[in-house]
């Protein structure tokens, strides 16, 4: 089971990252999407949440993505925490609005065929 949260900044990611751990989920559960690598990796090191790599997507999706799009890297990565091809591809719009994408997902790490 996972949950998803879009939000404008990083007040308010941090406001959902809270809730989602109040529900019973890790900061390691919890993964932060933003379109910018460098904004995604700076909120990822300020919320203190997970990143998906190898682990979450397996290492050959995760070395397919240094070919794709920044787009088609982050819905392979969303899929890989439990998305669906149309989940991914709405959410990924969302990021090209600027948006974040909080999703707070226990299925990446029991999906160790495809880790992220």
């Amino acid at each position: 089971m996972y949950k998803v949260q879009t939000v404008e900044n990083v007040v308010e990611a941090k406001k959902e990252i809270e809730m989602f751990t109040s529900e019973g989920y890790t900061k390691d559960d919890i993964y932060v999407f933003a379109h910018d690598k460098h904004r995604s990796k700076h909120i990822t090191e300020a919320t203190n949440t997970e990143s998906t790599g190898i682990k979450e997507q397996g290492i050959l999706e995760s070395m397919g993505n240094m070919f794709n799009s920044r787009g088609d890297e982050l819905r392979s990565k969303m899929k890989s925490v439990g998305m669906n091809q149309a989940e991914a591809d709405a959410y990924e719009e969302e990021l090209d609005k600027g948006k974040l994408v909080i999703v707070a997902s226990k299925e990446a790490k029991d999906n160790n065929a495809k880790p992220f």
